[in-house]
């Protein structure tokens, strides 16, 4: 142990002696290991550590496929078809995301909830915290009781262990709180942090739920436990059985839908769409890692050279190679260690940041942490890294001729060809790697551009934008919604900065809304069945929004439920439904050509908009007047009011939206103190945010890339600076024979670029295979876009030289005949 320690002691004496050179190899190893000790933990976080479930292996979620549309949710009558039949499930929940108005704060706001079977928390196998879940029996009443997530208990009740029977007034009605879930406990799992339920209330399905007019509406999950023996094929062809009895109880107006059962892990359902990111994340960050370990060898490789004359005397005097090693070993594994630890330390700031960094499209985000053996293995990574960086280029400095390395003026020659081409080679492999990632990152950020370029459809600037939701306790009938809209139109129309006001139950960018199929007039019963986005409209929508009428008319006061049906497309619709025709005066109803619904003309064709992110291809799209849909869709008659009782109220004024905000704000409260508008943002902002996880990606391996080309230069200016020490004496003869500073400069900076072109050559090759492999993530770039490959190339290049650029200027201001003398 005495041995241990004073050969720690010594290492640190001689670490301490060299601060350059020390503090460049710990901040390498901390960029390198913390990146891939943070990136780990994402992974492990996310998508490795089980699911806070029992036995979450066996847990599965049930859904339906229509046609090409995997992964759609079920109808509010399957959960009972389910429930009833399905023979391969020990037990079947149900849940429906909704949004709440809390009352009773100082201000309304609107809270994520989920509507849940009582069979879900059994299905899960958690329990509360305290108090209990709710029954079968509340349930099925009806009774107004939930339970309380864990932050919502932390956040509003300062973790008051009384609340259990206290109500919490959510859309207007008093709910009798009867538990709180542990800490960690996320269900529905959404895409998402924002949308995480803060609370849940049994589903208590309606007549209206399970009604003809809502058999199409697929927006419930089921989530079920497998039996055991049970292997996901026989829950799929289960699930097919079952949907075949589901299209069984179908009305005539989906008598052409054919459905089928699908049956995926909870897992993948939750975390498949964010494993290849990850994934991408972390080959950048090992290549980050790579880069690091490389220069680390590089650096230690050019301290173990210039030690050769030191080595050959110990050497000389009687000491074994092991020895050396050992020093060398103990030196390599102080710094790594030290370099780890300073790696964790980054890697728990990062995960800290994460969660307020990260994209929404991220889910289990709050999961998220330096778990111990995750620390463990960047630990050991360390280590392992320390053991190969410092004992490879002690044992090449060792093996040398002896009579060399004691030679007066060992320090100042060229050294063996080996050792030369050693350190070139670690330099081209840092430049390779360097340039892949640069490469990549610069397709990342023209795919950016591009989607930045893209025309949404829609014009975002000045338009305010804010979400609602009418509760049901007091707005009871169509007649008091109606009443609501339209006063909330005609305050907003009459102030002096609003140009334009319009209500709907979508927006643009916000990837929500109804979707529903429509069969064109003429279609034959071959017609094969379509599914297009669909928006309520009211009041000036389309010039609040901005978006172009291109042909026609939009929708106006005088197109009310007694009047012709009428609909407005989008340009996609009208060009895939009549492929060169005009669509004006065309007609078109919902449902396949056997549903005996009402035709609806169309009057207006309009520009394209992107329901999600710009980089997303605009979908075919239609319009309804708020009057009509209802006519439309067959469950109303003339004379029928508007029911528009949730969406989104979209305001177009001369002012920036957030001087609107309080007139928004005021307006509304006029109406309804207690009504809750979340979220109240610009529409820039909306738009914003659904680029987020595309721009979140550029800007993540544009950071991976930088760092890359930091430790590039560092590996480049250490050998050349190195190699010019080593030819110190050449370059006085060269310059006392005449040769001028220029040539010598040259010289140099010669040599650093021929390492730079080989590097190059090699990366660009390992480029093509890495553009290719990200292309999933691009847009409208292709892995063989010339520019980017050339702009590599040439940045490289000039790096290498700036990097070159110092060790030449000391070459050339060196004095020749001091430089003679010393060698």
């Amino acid at each position: 142990m005495s041995h241990i320690s004073s050969a720690v002691r010594i290492a640190s004496r001689r670490l301490c002696q060299v601060p350059g050179f020390t503090l460049t190899v710990l901040l390498t190893l901390a960029l390198g290991i913390g990146a891939t000790t943070a990136i780990f933990s994402l992974i492990e976080g996310i998508i490795l550590r089980p699911l806070p479930f029992h036995d979450p292996d066996h847990l599965v979620q049930v859904g339906d496929r229509l046609g090409d549309s995997p992964g759609l949710p079920v109808t509010a009558r399957e959960i009972g078809t389910y429930t009833s039949v399905a023979t391969a499930f020990s037990r079947i929940g149900a849940d429906r995301s909704v949004d709440f108005e809390l009352s009773g704060d100082a201000t309304p706001s609107l809270l994520h909830a989920a509507r849940t079977t009582a069979s879900v928390f059994p299905v899960l196998g958690v329990a509360p915290l305290f108090g209990r879940v709710f029954t079968q029996q509340e349930d099925d009443s009806h009774a107004p009781v939930t339970v309380l997530s864990y932050g919502l208990w932390v956040k509003r009740y300062s973790r008051d262990l009384r609340i259990l029977g206290s109500t919490i007034t959510l859309s207007r009605r008093d709910y009798t709180i009867v538990g709180v879930m542990p800490a960690g406990f996320e269900f529905p799992v959404t895409v998402g942090r924002l949308d995480q339920a803060q609370l849940w209330v049994p589903m208590s399905l309606t007549a209206d739920d399970l009604s003809d007019a809502n058999v199409a509406s697929w927006g419930y999950h089921l989530v079920a436990r497998l039996k055991p023996r049970i292997a996901l094929p026989q829950a799929a062809q289960d699930a097919n059985r079952v949907a075949e009895e589901v299209m069984r109880d179908f009305p005539p107006a989906l008598s052409a839908v054919r459905i089928h059962g699908e049956v995926r892990p909870l897992r993948d359902f939750i975390a498949g769409a964010a494993e290849p990111l990850l994934r991408t994340l972390f080959l950048a960050a090992s290549v980050v890692l790579l880069i690091a370990c490389v220069n680390v060898a590089v650096l230690l490789l050019v301290r173990a050279l210039r030690r050769r004359r030191a080595f050959a005397v110990t050497l000389a005097l009687g000491a074994s190679s092991g020895s050396i090693l050992g020093e060398s070993l103990c030196e390599g594994l102080l710094l790594n260690l030290t370099g780890g630890l300073l790696g964790l330390a980054f890697a728990a700031a990062v995960i800290r940041a994460a969660a307020r960094l990260l994209p929404d499209s991220l889910p289990r985000i709050d999961s998220v942490s330096l778990d111990p053996r995750v620390a463990l293995f960047a630990l050991l990574l360390a280590v392992a890294t320390g053991a190969c960086c410092s004992l490879a280029p002690a044992w090449a400095a060792i093996h040398t001729n002896l009579l060399e390395g004691l030679r007066d003026d060992a320090r100042t020659s060229t050294g063996n060809v080996h050792h030369g081409w050693l350190r070139s080679t670690l330099v081209v492999v840092e430049i390779a790697v360097a340039l892949i990632l640069l490469t990549v990152s610069l397709a990342f950020l023209r795919s950016y551009q591009k989607m930045l370029a893209v025309d949404p459809g829609f014009r975002p600037e000045h338009v305010l934008v804010a979400g609602y939701e009418l509760p049901n306790s007091q707005y009871k009938t169509a007649a008091t919604v109606d009443a609501f809209n339209r006063e909330v139109l005609d305050r907003l129309t009459s102030q002096a900065s609003v140009t334009a006001v319009g209500l709907s139950n979508a927006l643009p960018a916000n990837g929500r809304g109804g979707e529903a199929d429509y069969t064109v007039e003429g279609a034959s019963l071959a017609w094969k069945m379509r599914f297009a986005p669909f928006v309520e409209t009211y009041g000036d929508y389309f010039r609040a929004m901005g978006i172009a009428l291109l042909a026609g008319r939009t929708f106006t006061i005088h197109d009310l439920a007694d009047t012709p049906l009428v609909i407005v497309v989008n340009q996609s619709m009208a060009r895939h439904s009549w492929p060169g025709e005009n669509p004006l005066g065309k007609r078109m109803h919902l449902g396949n050509p056997n549903a005996p619904l009402p035709w609806a003309t169309v009057v207006g064709v309009v520009a394209d908009t992107r329901i999600g992110a710009p980089d997303q291809p605009a979908p075919d799209q239609f319009y309804f007047p708020l009057a009509q849909p209802a006519i439309i869709n067959g469950t109303g008659s003339s004379g029928d009011a508007p029911t528009l009782s949730s969406g989104f109220i979209t305001l177009r004024s001369t002012l920036p939206p957030d001087q609107m905000i309080h007139t928004l704000r005021s307006v509304v409260a006029g109406l309804d103190p207690q009504l809750a508008l979340d979220p109240v943002r610009s529409m820039a902002d909306a738009l914003s945010n659904v680029e987020a996880p595309r721009r979140f990606n550029t800007r993540l391996i544009a950071v991976f890339a930088v760092t890359a080309l930091l430790l590039a230069v560092i590996g480049i200016y250490a050998v050349m600076a190195f190699s010019v020490s080593l030819r110190t004496q050449e370059i006085a003869i060269r310059m006392a024979l005449g040769a001028q500073r220029a040539s010598i400069a040259r010289l140099i900076l010669g040599s650093g670029a021929r390492i730079a072109l080989v590097g190059c050559a090699v990366g660009v090759i390992g480029s093509l295979g890495a553009v290719r492999l990200v292309a999933s993530f691009l847009f409208a770039v292709s892995a063989t876009e010339p520019w980017m490959y050339a702009t590599s190339v040439i940045i490289m290049i000039l790096l290498a030289l700036a990097a070159s650029a110092l060790p030449a200027r000391r070459a050339c201001s060196a004095d020749p005949t001091r430089a003679l003398r010393s060698s």
